[in-house]
């Protein structure tokens, strides 16, 4: 797998409209609205029951908490890995053996954010301190039960959630 994003395809005339932090808003070609994203990893943890780790926190984009496998942004000089190694450390308070399963686009019809999906093994405590505005809670759900809760409502996930979920089956998670 190419550590490299695609390169995106070059518009004419592009216009910025607002560059944040972690974001960037462009219009191409006067009709294009193009979002820039900083690039993020989320981590699939199972447990010996072949339950998964997931973080239940506050979105304020949507206004509501979410259950999600622990994610965050590749800060600037980090590879995914090593970003997959602090999110897990700082979200749950563990560390483990980090392989890549893979990657994809959060959202591409509109914005270029990837995401590096990696799969945590020989889970051993290893904590570092939460981000300052984060409030988590852990859970430990059966990959199917988190699957469900989505399908029927009774969570409310995000692409990493389900993409996460789907791969814990795979890798043999029960139920």
């Amino acid at each position: 797998m190419s550590d490299a994003p695609a390169t995106p395809p070059s518009a004419s005339n592009t216009r910025v409209i607002y560059d944040g932090h972690i974001v960037r808003l462009e219009l191409q070609d006067d009709k294009w609205e193009v979002v820039r994203h900083q690039g993020a990893v989320a981590i699939l943890a199972l447990d010996e029951q072949g339950r998964m780790l997931c973080v239940k926190q506050l979105r304020r984009a949507i206004g509501t908490q979410t259950v999600e496998a622990p994610a965050g942004l590749i800060d600037e000089g980090e590879t995914p890995e090593q970003a997959a190694h602090r999110e897990l450390q700082e979200e749950a308070g563990l560390d483990g053996e980090m392989r890549l399963l893979t990657r994809f686009y959060s959202s591409p019809g509109f914005c270029d954010e990837q995401i590096d999906l990696f799969l945590a093994t020989d889970l051993r405590e290893s904590r570092l301190p939460m981000d300052e505005d984060e409030q988590i809670e852990v859970l430990w759900l059966l990959p199917a039960e988190v699957l469900s809760g989505l399908k029927d409502g009774t969570l409310t996930g995000s692409a990493t959630t389900v993409t996460a979920a789907l791969y814990a089956l795979l890798e043999g998670g029960r139920g």
